[in-house]
Parts: structure tokens; C-alpha cells; sequence
């Protein structure tokens, strides 16, 4: 089956969106599909090597913020673009996101749903130029909804069914300012019409965006992400220096404050002697100012050299990260579409500690690979950190347990699998199952 996949590039960071996505396409090119992942915006930054390596960004980040300030710019020739979109000036651009204003983000944003009504269609325009040039594809695969103002087009130019994967969009659309947080939303129900299927990770995400989107019964499906859960050796840490671990973004979201607390609370009971906080994850220059107030906090705790900070760590390092992990939390303030990062950790021997909120509960579910806490509070996080780091029996049980389930629910040859039955079934013209989880 011939199948396109559109991606947004990162350019600098991992992100679990790009991880999970280039897991899939290599997975379904085992499975013999003709499936090609087609980065968009800034370079694609991945686990080891990219499933399209050949292919290169097809619409460039900067030429569609200047599209959406200077409609004009897609006349230009095409040796400027290129020039403007060079893979090493895209990664320099990408070290400054989070720095455009919330006007330009909200305008930026609502464009790209817009589609055809969009300023930056000039350079949509250029993608499906491309797409023309190629084989016919079978099914085109959106990476997540905020590419969904390129579906009616896509429908309309190529007839094939259009499925669209949702990673957390959520999140990012509630932040924008009004009116465009309002205005995206109109716009994602709109596009939702040419969608023939969304592809949700996890059964708590799916029934939110349902409901959001105005989705159909028939247009929903749950299929978990997975990983390469080979990649990850089983943790060792340090019984003389146990250790609290926290890999993500590295931004307020992803609750690194409320952690932080509960690491505090944990060294001023000093029920456990040598305590360690290790903090790795993604981060630009626009975080840099978030992690000094956290290091600043710590400091004042009276807990500096007891704490370590990696950022933008490559795939091997990331995995030596959690050799040295003891237990381990994300604990966000959102409801989080699924958290890759849980799977990492658990996939390590490494036992988790999550809010009772968004997929943790479904995770753990499955996994048996932690506890969970009540969301924002530091006092429950750091009772559920505590009685793992202090009963080695429970903790060793998760450890095994967790790691055999997730070898279990989330490989990436699962997730594949699931993909490819949603796929062989769309291409038969079957009815999709109401919102229930494909396997």
C-alpha cells in the first residue's frame, strides 16, 4: 500500500509526536508498505535514522511565517526558497521557538487551518505539487490535526481516504489567545469533514477530541503509540545514591515545579539519605529562563550538587539517562494524550509515579508499572516517590512487570500492525468501528 505520511519537523528537539511517527513508518515498511514520511516546517529529529532520510522538508518554516506577514512571498522564485530554507538555517530558527509573540502564533495557526482561505496556501500549494509528482498514494496519514487545513484539498486532488493522527493538539490550541484559540477550533471541526478517520493514542484522548471536534462515531479510532522497547537497556542505579529521574520538555506544562517540591519536601524529611534529583529533556532557548528559576529554587532549598540538568540529549545518551534512574515523573498539569516518556522509563525497569489524569491511568493499566497521585499536588507525588524508593520488594515487582507489558502493548510492530488493519479496512471501504480500540 503506497501510503504518505506528513510530519512537522522539530529541527533541534526530540519530541514524543516525531518519535512515535518515524516508529510507525519504519515499522510499516518492515510490513512491506510503500510508506514514505514526509517532514514539513524544520528537519525531522528522531531516535537513530529518519525512515525518509532522502526526503527533504517540503515546506519550509520560514518561507510560511513570511507567507503569513507577506502573502506575496510565494511568487518568489524558487532559488529563494531554498536559500530561505536551508536544513542548517531551519535548525537555527528552531533553537528560537516559543519566542514568537502569542498574536503571531494565533495568526500563524489559524492560516495553516484555514487551507485555501489561509495567506500561506501559496506554499501549501507547493507541497501538493510535489505530492503529484509521486505515485498516486493509497491513503495520505496526517501527523496531527494542526496539518488537517490540507485535507479538503488533499481529498479533493487525489480521492484517497485521508486519516489523521491526534498527538495533544489540545493543549497548544487552549493556550492561544483569543480570538484564535475559538477561531482554530471552528476551523478543525470544518476540516474534520474531509478526515476519514482520526487516529487517537489512547482511549481518554479520543473521547475528549470527539467531543471536540464534533467527530462522528465512525471517525474515531484508538491505536496506543508504541517503540522500539528493544533500545532500552535495563536500569542499574545506585543503591548509595537513589534517584528521582524527569525526562520531557523541559517546561512548566510537564509539571517539572510540582516535582521539584516534592523533591524538596522528600530531602527535608530525609527519610532517605543521598537523594538525588536527575532532570534531562528538550529545551530552547526560550526555556532557558524556566530552567534558572528552577535551579534557583533548588538552590535555596540548600539542596545545590544534589541535582543535575541534561538537555537535548541524542538517542544514546537518552538511554544512559535511565541507567542510573530509581523511580521516575512527568508529573503534568494537563491531561496528557498519552506521555512516550512513561513508556521510556517503564521500558528501562525504571517504575513510574504519574497524576491520576489524562492517559496515566490507562498506561498503568496495562503496565503495572507504577503508582499514581493526585494532579499538582507535591505532597501526593512526593507519598507516591516515597513508598517506591523505600520498599525495594514493590518497586523490583513494577520493574519486571512493567517492562514485560509494555514488551507486551507497545512495540512499534503493534502499533503498525493496528495501523495497517485501520488502513486495509479504509482502502476496502469497510465502516470503522465506533470510537473502540483497534487489537
Amino acid at each position: 500500500m503506497r501510503i504518505i505520511h506528513l510530519t512537522p519537523g522539530t529541527g533541534s528537539f526530540y519530541c514524543g509526536s516525531c518519535l512515535r511517527d518515524n516508529a510507525l513508518i519504519k515499522a510499516l515498511r518492515v510490513r512491506r508498505h510503500d510508506a514514505l514520511m514526509v517532514p514539513l516546517y524544520l528537519p525531522l529529529v528522531t531516535d537513530g535514522l529518519a525512515a525518509n532520510p532522502e526526503i527533504p522538508v517540503q515546506v519550509g518554516g520560514i518561507s510560511l511565517y513570511l507567507a503569513q506577514k507577506m502573502p506575496w512571498i510565494a511568487k518568489m522564485p524558487g532559488f529563494f526558497h531554498r536559500w530561505l530554507n536551508k536544513p542548517e538555517r531551519l535548525k537555527k530558527v528552531s533553537q528560537r521557538i516559543g519566542m514568537t509573540s502569542a498574536r503571531s502564533l494565533g495568526e500563524m495557526t489559524l492560516g495553516t487551518l484555514q487551507g485555501r482561505d489561509g495567506r500561506q496556501w501559496g506554499e501549501w500549494k507547493k507541497l501538493l505539487a510535489w505530492m503529484r509528482t509521486q505515485p498516486k498514494p493509497d491513503i495520505v496519514s496526517l501527523s496531527n490535526s494542526m496539518l488537517s487545513g490540507l485535507a479538503p484539498a488533499i481529498a479533493d486532488e487525489f480521492g484517497c481516504p485521508i486519516v489523521c493522527s491526534l498527538q495533544g493538539e489540545d493543549a497548544f490550541l487552549d493556550g492561544l489567545p483569543e480570538p484564535y484559540g475559538e477561531q482554530c477550533w471552528e476551523a478543525l471541526r470544518s476540516n474534520g469533514r474531509a478526515v476519514t478517520r482520526y487516529v487517537a493514542p489512547s482511549q481518554f484522548y479520543a473521547h475528549q477530541m470527539q467531543t471536540r471536534l464534533g467527530a462522528s462515531d465512525e471517525q474515531m479510532v484508538v491505536i496506543h503509540n508504541g517503540m522500539d522497547v528493544n533500545a532500552f537497556a535495563a536500569a542499574d542505579p545506585s543503591t548509595n545514591f537513589p534517584t528521582i529521574g524527569y525526562f520531557a520538555r523541559i517546561i512548566p506544562g510537564k509539571g517539572l515545579n510540582t516535582l521539584v517540591d516534592a523533591f524538596i519536601l522528600l530531602c527535608q524529611r530525609r527519610h532517605i539519605q543521598r537523594l538525588k534529583l536527575k532532570i534531562g529533556g528538550s529545551a530552547t532557548k526560550s526555556d532557558e529562563a524556566y530552567i534558572k528559576q528552577v535551579k534557583a529554587k533548588l538552590d535555596a532549598a540548600g539542596l545545590k550538587g544534589r541535582y543535575e540538568f541534561h538537555t537535548n540529549l541524542n538517542a544514546s545518551d537518552k538511554v544512559r539517562f535511565f541507567r542510573d534512574v530509581t523511580v521516575f515523573s512527568v508529573p503534568c498539569t494537563y491531561g496528557e494524550a498519552f506521555g512516550l516518556y512513561v513508556l521510556e522509563a517503564i521500558a528501562s525497569g525504571v517504575p513510574v509515579v504519574q497524576p491520576r489524569h489524562g492517559a496515566f491511568p490507562e498506561i498503568l493499566e496495562l503496565t503495572k508499572g507504577g503508582l499514581l497521585c493526585e494532579p499538582d499536588s507535591a505532597e501526593s507525588l512526593a507519598e507516591g516517590l516515597n513508598q517506591l524508593l523505600l520498599d525495594d520488594v514493590a518497586r523490583q515487582r513494577m520493574a519486571d512487570e512493567g517492562m514485560n507489558n509494555v514488551r507486551k502493548h507497545f512495540t512499534s510492530s503493534l502499533m503498525a500492525e493496528r495501523f495497517e488493519a485501520l488502513l486495509v479496512d479504509l482502502k476496502a471501504n469497510a465502516t470503522a468501528p465506533s470510537v473502540v480500540e483497534v487489537g
